[in-house]
This record gives C-alpha cells, sequence and structure tokens, in this order.
C-alpha cells in the first residue's frame, strides 16, 4: 500500500471538477486503489476519500465514519434512495481551512461494487450517509462548496 498525494482545490481544480469513468472490472489495479485510498485517508484522519482526490477519475471511494461500522469500499456506487434532510457542517481533505453548511438526506441506500466485484446494497443514516453522499459527489466534480449555504474558516479568522 501507498500513502497518496491529496489533491488540492486551489492547484488540482481541473482534475477534481472532471466527472470519473465507471470502472468495468475490479480487478488487482482497482484493489490496490481502494487499500492505497483507506491508507491515505487514515493518515490524513478523513472519514471518507474519493479516487478523484488522488488525481485518478475512476468511480471509487471509501468511507469510515469511525463509528464501528468499519470501513466502507465503493466502486461505481450510485444513491438509489433517499429520504429526509440533515444540514450539518463539512469540511474537506481537498479544500483546506474551509468548512460550510450543507444539507443532505439523512437516510441514504447505495448501490455499489465491493472489492470483489460483487455488488452490493447499503443503507446509511445520518453522519455515514452524509460522508457517502459527499464522497459520491466527488465523482461528478462536485465539492461541498458547490452546496454549501455558508462558507467559513473552521479557526474564525
Amino acid at each position: 500500500m501507498a500513502t497518496r498525494r491529496i489533491l488540492n482545490e486551489r492547484t488540482d481544480n481541473e482534475t477534481l471538477r472532471r466527472k470519473c469513468r465507471t470502472v468495468d472490472v475490479v480487478d488487482e489495479r482497482i484493489r490496490t486503489l481502494l487499500d492505497d485510498l483507506a491508507q491515505t485517508m487514515y493518515e490524513a484522519n478523513g472519514v471518507g476519500l474519493a479516487a478523484p482526490q488522488v488525481g485518478v477519475l475512476r468511480r471509487v471511494v471509501v468511507v469510515d465514519v469511525c463509528d464501528g461500522s468499519g470501513l466502507f469500499e465503493l466502486v461505481n456506487p450510485v444513491i438509489v434512495e433517499q429520504s429526509g434532510t440533515q444540514d450539518d457542517i463539512e469540511g474537506c481533505l481537498s479544500i483546506t481551512n474551509l468548512n460550510g453548511t450543507v444539507r443532505r438526506p439523512l437516510d441514504i441506500t447505495v448501490r455499489a461494487l465491493d472489492r470483489n466485484g460483487q455488488e452490493k446494497t447499503y443503507h446509511a443514516h445520518g453522519y455515514l450517509a452524509r460522508a457517502m453522499c459527499h464522497e459520491i459527489d466527488h465523482l461528478d466534480g462536485i465539492l461541498f462548496t458547490d452546496r454549501a449555504t455558508d462558507l467559513f474558516r473552521p479557526d474564525g479568522k
């Protein structure tokens, strides 16, 4: 496994704004990408990371909100159902020193392939739903700043 450089919105905006390609086959390269994304996310103290954030334009994300539910590895994720709403503060590993209030679904159902290429369905609520939505947005070139009702620096400056 290798830690990858996380792209920054200020210097790598063109890459972060591109729509990612579908993964046709979950092979060893995709499994290595999943491992690298997880390692990079954990080392950066994040709760999610999408492949375009490390310069790979493929529909792959990892999420672990550290609530005991574990690591979610999602290949070609699609939100197939959503309900309710929640407003909360978000940040992003690719946008340092900026937070914003974002409205997201409270509950979602996501269909994705796992690391073995098997289709799985995941149900997420609350913070996990928020994190999955945030990372899936990255796959379409959408940043949390596009959805935020307000933006502010976490240090209050």
